[in-house]
């Protein structure tokens, strides 16, 4: 039953990957928008000075690209973790 918790390294380790990876993936997907459209990103996208449009399709680039980039990382991660962890229960420690 110990086994189901998730263990604190992978807690602290998780959270950590989750706000680089938001940060890096706002920075790339911005860039992405300043190359398709040549305008920088909305920054109130409530604003009536977006239009619906822009508004829109700045919100689903935003939605889908945050949550790919965080599957790819998060599960990348957690596959490394394991796996070091594998490694460090196997090798005995001195």
């Amino acid at each position: 039953m110990a086994e189901d918790k998730p263990d604190v390294a992978w807690r602290v380790i998780g959270g950590l990957v989750g706000l680089v990876t938001a940060w890096a993936a706002r920075k790339l997907l911005g860039f992405v928008w300043v190359k398709a459209t040549g305008k920088e990103p909305p920054v109130d996208t409530d604003s009536p000075e977006v239009s619906l449009g822009e508004a829109i399709g700045y919100a689903v680039l935003m939605g889908v690209g945050m949550s790919v980039a965080q599957i790819v990382v998060n599960r990348t991660a957690k596959k490394r973790y394991d796996a070091w962890k594998a490694v460090k229960q196997v090798t005995p420690e001195h």
